[in-house]
């Protein structure tokens, strides 16, 4: 199962991580179409390649096509509004929240899948990308459509943990690629 080869990929000091994977996703109470999207929009804004091609596999056996679709398009356009919103949000000069966007996100009115899904992995990509308006927006959304508190909150445990083991594990990657050049640099 990838879950425990990426568990077992994490180092000694990152035991927390390990349990809280297996927690996370193990004994999630999400239907698994929201668990198994949030995953994978994840996985793909960790930005860590070793999370992603060890979960994108069970997320993919655990989604239909159209779910495997858009949450992957919740990571793609999360990423480019979670910079466009956060820097509007971020710059001193409140204009620049009157002026029209002009980015085509289209994908958030039609994602393919039920809307409380879409809005679910959105929120979670908003948290690893740490879009406070963004996060916001898609709160107030899910609230409305009647969802509850304690499965946002899962959404964003989720993205939590796997962008936690996704820095860990690049984290780890680097230092052994530093270490294993250095003999080769001092020999020069």
């Amino acid at each position: 199962m990838a879950l425990d080869d990426l568990k077992s990929a994490l180092p000694a000091y990152a035991k927390d991580l390990k349990l809280n994977l297996g927690s996370v996703i193990g004994n999630s109470d999400l239907p698994r179409q929201q668990l198994w999207g949030t995953v994978l929009a994840c996985a793909i804004a960790s930005r860590s390649p070793k999370v992603l091609t060890e979960l994108e596999p069970e997320a993919k056996a655990n989604l239909s096509p159209e779910a495997y679709t858009a949450a992957k398009a919740a990571a793609a356009v999360m990423a480019m509004n979670n910079v466009f919103y956060r820097t509007r949000h971020l710059l001193s000069d409140p204009e620049y929240g009157t002026l029209r966007a002009g980015l085509r996100m289209n994908v958030i009115g039609n994602p393919g899948v039920d809307k409380a899904d879409f809005e679910l992995w959105s929120l979670a990509v908003s948290a690893v990308n740490g879009c406070g308006q963004c996060l916001d927006s898609h709160e107030q959304v899910l609230r409305k459509a009647g969802v509850d508190r304690e499965t946002v909150q899962e959404a964003f445990k989720i993205a939590s943990v796997v962008q936690a083991v996704g820095t860990v594990l690049e984290a780890e990657a680097t230092l052994a690629g530093a270490q294993a050049d250095a003999p080769a640099a001092a020999a020069v």
